[in-house]
């Protein structure tokens, strides 16, 4: 049976997704975007079939309705959908990374014709735009739905069906559960990374070789720090409820180290790091959680012409898939200078006995 989506917003996440859809059988897509540009490139790409000439003439052919907007703006959309004269099944869901002020709206819909069914891909990339999206963006990560009130298993089950190629995991949440969760685990740590990057510009007035040194452990830890920065304000603001006291504990804590260095706490400063260090080396890194953990191998390797692909082509022989792969900055408490990901323990163990066994220094850390 066929089936029309139609998407509004082909940025990374939807464009993302439209090259998923697009490539089933039976299935027509829709495009709508404010940028005329990335509509075009995506209806020349055969990313999108047809071009909606607004909202409302898209809905109205619509099978599925796909709002990968702004939060504000994908509440707005929900709003309108209760002024329209909808007269067949419509399934709608969005892309959001804060759900309550979603599904507050979608619980509003009056329409019996229209069911609600919230997603939250979670994936993403510190580039953004169409020319970013790619149809592997989703492959290992969690996606999760959200259903409103009124909604049934069967429609969860057509956003799985109509997703399926993403090779994404799917995970029912509800809305509290994601909200918090999300908020701990991406949310926050935005923030931090955020603050940490302004702590670093204001020191290089001081010092302007700084950015020089700037590699290692602050440039991972500050990573997203690069992603969106008009979908983050949105998503702080959405979420500022749970943030506000997060940032509350944080100031706290930073003013409980503070204080142990300023009195010279030595023994009491050991045993923060020793309990940090044993609840990070604890973390359940063989469960998949809502972020899929990886297992990781460092490699010591010389600066040499095909060096790198030297390693990977051993694994290659060997039928290893790698998830990641990374080239070290700085060498910082560990012997290698490639780092390489795998999507199991099993697969982590295999490639370090085999590059061991191949004169390979090889290296695992949690």
């Amino acid at each position: 049976m066929s089936k029309t989506i139609f998407i509004v917003g082909l940025g990374l996440i939807g464009g993302s997704l439209a090259m998923n859809v697009a490539s089933e059988s039976g299935v027509k897509v829709i495009g709508m975007d404010a940028d005329h540009a990335t509509l075009s490139l995506a209806k020349n790409q055969g990313v999108v079939h047809e071009i909606a000439e607004d909202f409302t003439s898209g809905v109205n052919q619509a099978d599925v309705l796909i709002l990968a907007t702004p939060i504000s703006i994908t509440i707005e959309y929900l709003r309108l959908l209760n002024e329209l004269n909808i007269e067949k099944p419509l399934l709608v869901t969005d892309v959001s990374s804060v759900k309550h002020q979603v599904l507050q709206a979608a619980q509003k819909l009056t329409n019996p014709f229209i069911s609600f069914v919230g997603g939250h891909p979670m994936a993403g990339s510190h580039k953004q735009g169409y020319t970013a999206a790619k149809s592997h963006l989703f492959e290992n990560a969690i996606f999760v739905l959200t259903p409103a009130k009124g909604a049934d298993e069967s429609d969860a089950r057509t956003l799985k069906n109509l997703f399926s190629t993403t090779g994404a995991r799917f995970l029912t949440l509800s809305t509290k559960e994601h909200d918090e969760m999300t908020a701990v685990i991406s949310h926050f740590p935005h923030l931090i990374a955020s603050s940490l990057v302004h702590q670093a510009r204001e020191w290089q007035k001081t010092h302007p070789s700084l950015e020089h040194l700037a590699a290692g452990g602050f440039r991972d830890i500050t990573r997203i720090a690069s992603s969106n920065p008009e979908l983050w304000q949105d998503i702080f603001f959405q979420n500022k409820q749970l943030l506000i006291p997060m940032l509350d504990d944080w100031i706290g804590e930073m003013e409980r180290m503070k204080q142990l260095l300023y009195h010279e706490e030595a023994q009491l400063t050991h045993q923060y790091l020793v309990e940090a260090k044993k609840f990070r080396d604890g973390l359940p890194i063989r469960e998949k959680g809502a972020i899929p953990s990886f297992y990781d191998i460092y490699v010591d390797i010389h600066d040499q012409p095909g060096a790198i692909q030297n390693v990977i082509q051993l694994l290659a022989e060997q039928g290893i898939s790698i998830k990641n792969i990374r080239i070290l900055e700085i060498r910082e408490g560990i012997t290698g200078a490639l780092r390489i990901s795998f999507q199991t323990g099993e697969e982590q163990q295999s490639s370090y006995q085999l590059l061991l066994g191949n004169g390979y220094e090889v290296t695992i850390q949690a």
